[in-house]
């Protein structure tokens, strides 16, 4: 028996080491062919030019940046409400029939492809845009709904697991003091959740800014500061795929350090996943 449980420990630890070292070859890479970029771009001009004319030796990235922030925050604002309902609906107000029913089929959102999103939103979200709001539909507006929805089952899934892990002793306390089931969860259960529920939202956020498919289907894909919600518009992952096929030297360069940019910002996000965890068990 101790055998097999020291074998079964070595595989375990070989399985870890792999995944760090996964991370620490692809830390080296970006950084190794990113940085040197940067450098002769120049990290100002870089980060904070509003120009991408590889043909000119631009590379300024900010409009792609902002790009990024705007259909993510947009993302947010339509995907977090509907999500974060939608889990208290099941966790705490779905009947069971009706629960195993809606929870397989909010599950499947979780597993469809990228691509498949981005078809429905380029033959569905794209017209429904154009003809209410006007443009030519292919806008932040639409990717903000379409990485609405992809979020959905995310935020969803980590906020119902979180509300249930409340001890029923909080809702019956509330109940006990004379409040109503409604002002028992929203008032008693759900801040008690808060923690979970902050890390559904940020794993949502990770999903949205890196998502690169359906974007560029909605996005419009213009390398360019937008003024309005309804122009389109360029993230950090779009940027890297419609390019980088093509790309030689300097210009190669300068996408491999965009994606050393999105990395950092999939690390904030992380450190924020685990700084929220880390408050939430104390």
């Amino acid at each position: 028996m101790k055998i097999k449980e020291k074998l079964w420990e070595i595989i375990f630890l070989i399985a870890a080491g792999f995944s760090i070292l996964a991370v620490l070859l692809i830390c080296l890479f970006l950084f190794a062919n990113g940085i040197p970029a940067m450098h002769k771009i120049g990290l100002t001009n870089f980060m904070f030019g509003t120009k991408w004319k590889p043909g000119n030796d631009l590379y300024g990235i900010f409009p792609m940046i902002a790009g990024s922030l705007y259909v993510t925050a947009g993302a947010i604002l339509t995907g977090v409400p509907v999500g974060l309902m939608t889990a208290i609906f099941l966790s705490k107000f779905c009947p069971k029939w009706l629960h195993k029913m809606l929870k397989p089929a909010i599950d499947l959102l979780a597993g469809i492809p990228s691509v498949v999103y981005g078809f429905f939103g380029l033959m569905v979200i794209v017209p429904f845009v154009r003809n209410v709001f006007g443009g030519n539909g292919s806008s932040i507006l639409t990717a903000s709904l379409l990485l609405g929805m992809m979020i959905l089952p995310t935020i969803i899934s980590v906020s119902e697991t979180a509300l249930n892990a409340v001890p029923q002793s909080y809702y019956e306390g509330s109940r006990a003091l004379g409040a109503t089931h409604e002002r028992s969860v929203f008032l008693t259960m759900l801040p008690a959740a808060k923690s979970g529920i902050m890390a559904g939202i940020i794993l949502g956020i990770g999903r949205a800014i890196g998502e690169t498919m359906a974007v560029i289907m909605v996005a419009g894909n213009q390398a360019r500061l937008p003024d309005s919600v309804l122009k389109g518009v360029r993230t950090l992952t779009a940027n890297i795929v419609i390019e980088m096929g093509y790309a030689t030297d300097l210009h190669r360069e300068s996408l491999i350090a965009t994606g050393v940019v999105l990395f950092v910002f999939i690390l904030l996000i992380n450190l924020s996943f685990n700084l929220v965890k880390n408050r939430g068990s104390k």
